[in-house]
């Protein structure tokens, strides 16, 4: 019964090595198909829109007043810049008003949004800075997010085609030292932004968008119902995408790659946070990420080796299935995202998977997330208080 109950599990972890083989060189043909086609500039340089970029502000980030600097010094004709806060003693506000004092040319509003109109305070601070916004082009992207000097340029450029109705972009982590920080750095130059690229690829194009960038029009973000429509949603990044996709309208993946400090997590923060996005995830895209089962080949030939006794045959499906992983990571890494940082951290990849696949088990146990220190219930990817 024991050999039987071995065998069965050898044969089931044989399965998952070879699903996981699979999404690996996927992930490296559609880093390729995306590398191959990304052309900066491509379209019309022309093309140079007013735009209103919104940054919905709760706390304080890692280096976040450098963040906030690096959007004043775009080279582009006229853009406007909408920091909102519900509450306005939020420390975030000092940083603000610092910027201010140092670009006075610059048009940088700082907007207090009183009314809470969902459980998901940053989409409700936006649709009450949307009613200071000057402009039709609209950029939102997250507090912490650091840009070059041409990123406004080169994330507006695909929006003078009417057929495109919003542009996104990876992004990769800076960690600080602690192993937190850097497991959840390496979580997403090698497991988050290779997925993005293989659903573009399986999607033909991207359905959602990522809240490092989302950049749209205020008409199609009428026609969707306005910011006030995803407020009661975790994942809204994800949810305006996947709206703005139902206009049959395309979603861009620019080859912009901005980038995000992360606070030093403890190993429990980083678990907590990765718990708490799974979560979300898993709402959004139920199916997409029951799949994730397939992409975890680490765990699977680790399974293999324990099952087959540590046969010579299964260390060699352990040997085959680090060295692709890791092929994977670096081709990304670099040809991608140009993050030497987190090549230099692929010592810890095997760490990280096995952690990456406890907190996967775990995200199907609970419902519970905390997010910016408060705490929520999701149901079908909304956010619930659990007193209501």
């Amino acid at each position: 019964m024991i050999h039987f109950i071995a065998k069965f599990i050898e044969y089931v972890a044989l399965l998952g090595c070879a699903a996981s083989f699979a999404y690996y060189l996927a992930c490296i043909y559609s880093a390729l198909v995306f590398v191959r086609t990304r052309r900066p500039g491509e379209n019309d340089p022309r093309f140079l829109p007013p735009v209103s970029i919104l940054k919905p502000l709760k706390g304080t980030d890692p280096e976040i007043y450098e963040s906030f600097r690096s959007h004043c010094f775009q080279e582009y004709p006229e853009y406007e810049l909408i920091f909102g806060v519900s509450d306005p003693t939020d420390p975030a506000v000092g940083s603000v008003r610092r910027l201010q004092q140092e670009f006075p040319d610059r048009s940088i509003q700082l907007v207090i949004c009183p009314k809470i109109l969902g459980p998901n305070v940053k989409v409700s601070n936006l649709e009450q800075m949307l009613q200071n916004a000057h402009y039709e082009h609209l950029i939102v992207n997250d507090s912490d997010i650091r840009v070059e000097s041409d990123y406004v340029q080169r994330i507006m450029a695909p929006l003078g085609d009417e057929r495109v109705g919003m542009v996104t972009c990876l992004y990769r982590g800076i960690a600080e030292a602690t192993l937190g920080s850097r497991l959840e750095a390496l979580g997403i130059s090698t497991d988050f932004c290779p997925g993005v690229l293989v659903a573009q690829q399986l999607e033909s194009g991207l359905r959602f968008g990522l809240g490092s960038t989302l950049a749209f029009r205020r008409t199609d973000l009428n026609q969707i119902g306005g910011f006030k429509a995803v407020v009661n949603f975790l994942a809204d990044d994800y949810e305006l995408g996947k709206r703005v996709a139902g206009l049959t309208k395309r979603i861009v993946l620019s080859d912009v790659v901005v980038e995000t400090h992360l606070p030093a997590y403890d190993l429990r923060g980083f678990v907590d946070h990765q718990l708490r996005w799974l979560r979300g995830v898993r709402d959004a895209r139920k199916g997409g990420y029951i799949g994730l089962v397939s992409t975890f080949g680490t765990v699977w030939a680790l399974l293999v080796l324990i099952a087959a006794g540590a046969a010579p045959w299964s260390w060699a499906v352990l040997g085959a299935m680090l060295l692709l992983r890791i092929a994977m990571a670096l081709f990304i890494c670099r040809a991608v995202l140009q993050d030497e940082a987190a090549v230099e951290q692929l010592w810890l990849l095997p760490l990280r998977d096995l952690i990456g696949f406890a907190v996967w088990v775990a995200s199907f146990t609970g419902n519970t997330v905390t997010w910016r220190g408060d705490r929520f219930e999701l149901k079908d990817g909304r956010l619930v208080r659990p007193n209501t």
